[in-house]
C-alpha cells in the first residue's frame, strides 16, 4: 500500500510538472545570427557596461596578422568585428544571448598596405569612430586557441 502511494505521488508531480506551457514569446526580442561566410571566428569580447558582445571574425592573413601581435594588419587581411546587444536568455535561468545587431566594423587591407575602415548598421549614430582607434582595438584581439 505504501509503495502504491508513493508510486501515484511520484506520477501525479511528473504529469503535472510538464504541463505548463510557454507563453514566453520573447517580450519583443528579436535574435540575428550572422554569416561570417568564408570568414573564420578569430576570437571574441563582452562589454558588460554596454550589454554587448562582440565576434570577430577574419580571413587567414588576418590570424596570421594577430597571431605575431603586429599594429597593423597585413596585406590582404579582412577583418570582421560584429557586435550585438545581450540579454537574458528566457529558457534558462542565468545565461544570455546574443539579440539587437549593433554593428558590423570592417578592416580590410589592399595589396599595398592600404588599410579601409567601414562600419555598417550601426544602432550608436551619435559615436564618432576614430579609424586609427578602432584598427589599434581590432590588433589587440588575441585568436582563441584551440586543441
Amino acid at each position: 500500500m505504501k509503495n502504491t502511494i508513493v508510486i501515484l505521488l511520484v506520477s501525479f508531480i511528473s504529469l503535472t510538472s510538464c504541463s505548463k506551457k510557454n507563453n514566453d514569446n520573447n517580450n519583443g526580442l528579436m535574435r540575428v545570427v550572422f554569416d561570417p561566410g568564408h570568414l573564420q571566428f578569430i576570437s571574441t569580447s563582452l562589454n558588460p557596461k554596454n550589454k554587448t558582445m562582440s565576434a570577430l571574425y577574419g580571413n587567414e592573413k588576418a590570424l596570421e596578422s594577430l597571431s605575431k601581435a603586429s599594429n597593423t594588419p597585413d596585406a590582404g587581411s579582412l577583418m570582421k568585428l560584429v557586435t550585438w546587444r545581450y540579454h537574458d536568455n528566457p529558457q534558462y535561468i542565468g545565461g544570455t544571448i546574443t539579440g539587437e545587431l549593433v554593428s558590423i566594423e570592417t578592416i580590410q587591407t589592399d595589396t599595398t598596405g592600404n588599410v579601409s575602415y567601414e562600419i555598417q548598421n550601426t544602432a550608436v549614430k551619435s559615436t564618432s569612430f576614430n579609424k586609427e582607434e578602432r584598427i589599434h582595438y581590432f590588433m589587440s584581439y588575441l585568436p582563441v586557441s584551440r586543441p
